[in-house]
């Protein structure tokens, strides 16, 4: 949960060279004022930098970055293209670009892939969507289809026959954005290979992607083949048909991973979130700048957004943790009925004591479900739970009850105790194993998984002494 956002802005400049230019402000030279996608790219690059919370400055990442992208745009349909790259301090799995050869990539992503020939899958495939001008078709693509849903809230003003027309019209849009993800595959691995990467790196970074994705859900298996409005392709419909294309280079084993110049350019890399969003170790969230924390129930899923944290559980059971101001002058039973829950049932309110803290909770109801909210106040910070589950569901209020009980204000000590987790990169001997390794991990549950998902081992496969591997820690 962020406090705000950094407003330094580096962008990384690379052409076919492999030159590397930065500069703490976007250049006008680099977009040529008689270039409208360039224009479009420039007008919105500070708005996705702001999102997803500024700029990671890494002189090595950024070097690594420049040498791949480098020998991709040498092979590229366009190789006079001159790509802007910024590396975003997100601990999102992401990468994405913006039409004039704007770039991003998130250092969540660099954390997860394991060599520089996954990496250049993925920037290949951004850069094949550059290339095929897919962000100027769909911006054109997505005004006609607001203009759709603007005439058919007007005229159907939100009947059922209305939302159906607006779900077909959305159908249209996604299906559209599905066949663009598939032709930027094509087109990325066919440049990846052609420079010379491993062209089945793209398969394995999807596969890598897919099991982390499930790993944070807390194991559970996601079977995105019907979701029609997801804007990629089906996972396994993505890795077959990028495995086809990869073995138009030969079996695999051919064209380079550059693995040990990839784990030297992230050894020491930001993973997870910053000490302004608050730490996630295992069942306990806990933010040093609000100086609270609490704990999740086992087999609970932490998930720490830029604006709340959410808590995940069983049988579609939540809860939503955030925080806001409110007047002493206000009491906390007054507050809850302010209006800002919908469907709050006035006589369930109750004002108690929370770990020594005033609070008070009470129940909201909606269609099928059932709410518990609690606040909680220190001074004119007013924390706020939103515990929500089916009706059908009976451990709502155990589970409101052992989430806002565990919450509690950190002393100065465990507020200097809170570091931020790296990426270490080490080289395996022999009286260091993976059972060594894994008991290093930190920030994590399951750090046995964790270890094994981030340095991309399949199963049955074990590290070997001489083997550099990555560990997350948060120790120098």
């Amino acid at each position: 949960m962020a406090l705000g956002f950094i407003s330094i802005l580096l962008t990384s400049c690379v052409n076919s060279s492999g030159g590397l230019d930065t500069d703490e402000t976007l250049q006008s030279s680099w977009v040529r004022p008689d270039d409208p996608q360039e224009k479009i790219g420039a007008k919105e690059h500070p708005i996705v930098v702001a999102k997803y919370g500024g700029v990671y400055k890494d002189i090595k990442a950024e070097r690594l970055i420049a040498v791949i992208v480098g020998k991709l745009v040498a092979q590229s349909e366009d190789p006079a293209r001159v790509y802007k790259i910024t590396l975003l301090n997100s601990p999102e799995i992401n990468a994405f670009a913006l039409p004039g050869g704007f770039l991003y990539v998130t250092r969540g992503l660099l954390g997860l892939a394991n060599d520089s020939s996954e990496l250049a899958a993925v920037i290949a495939h951004e850069m094949a969507h550059v290339s095929s001008n897919h962000a100027i078709i769909r911006r054109e693509k997505q005004n006609s289809a607001k203009i759709g849903e603007q005439v058919v809230t007007d005229v159907l003003e939100g009947s059922a026959a209305g939302q159906i027309a607006l779900a077909a019209n959305k159908l249209k849009l996604t299906k559209f954005s599905q066949d663009q993800e598939l032709q930027a595959d094509t087109i990325g691995i066919r440049m990846a290979g052609r420079a010379g990467f491993d062209p089945f790196a793209s398969e394995r970074f999807l596969k890598t992607m897919d099991a982390y994705r499930k790993f944070l859900s807390g194991g559970k298996d996601f079977d995105d083949t019907d979701n029609f409005a997801s804007s990629h392709p089906s996972t396994p419909k993505r890795i077959e048909l990028a495995r086809r294309h990869a073995r138009n280079f030969g079996s695999p084993g051919v064209g380079s991973r550059d693995r040990e110049r990839y784990l030297q350019g992230i050894d020491g890399l930001l993973y997870g979130n910053t000490a302004d969003e608050g730490f996630v170790r295992g069942q306990r969230f806990s933010h040093a700048g609000l100086g609270v924390t609490f704990e999740a129930p086992k087999g609970f899923v932490i998930d720490n957004q830029s604006k709340a944290v959410l808590v995940s559980g069983p049988s579609d059971i939540a809860t939503r943790f955030d925080a806001t101001v409110v007047s002493t002058r206000t009491a906390l039973g007054e507050y809850l009925n302010s209006g800002w829950i919908t469907g709050l049932v006035d006589e369930t309110i109750r004002e108690e004591t929370i770990n020594g803290l005033p609070s008070a909770t009470a129940v909201a109801r909606g269609e099928g479900w059932r709410f518990k909210v609690r606040v909680i106040r220190n001074d004119t910070q007013v924390y706020r739970f939103i515990t929500a589950a089916p009706l059908t569901n009976t451990n709502l209020d155990a589970v409101s009850r052992r989430i806002t009980e565990s919450f509690r204000i950190l002393s100065e000590q465990e507020i200097g105790n809170l570091k931020p987790l790296s990426i270490k990169i080490v080289t395996v001997g022999n009286d260091r194993q993976e059972g060594a390794l894994i008991t290093s991990m930190r920030g994590s549950s399951n750090p046995a998984e964790l270890f094994r998902l981030i340095n991309g081992l399949q199963p049955g496969e074990t590290v070997s002494p001489g083997q550099k591997v990555k560990i997350i820690t948060d120790r120098p």
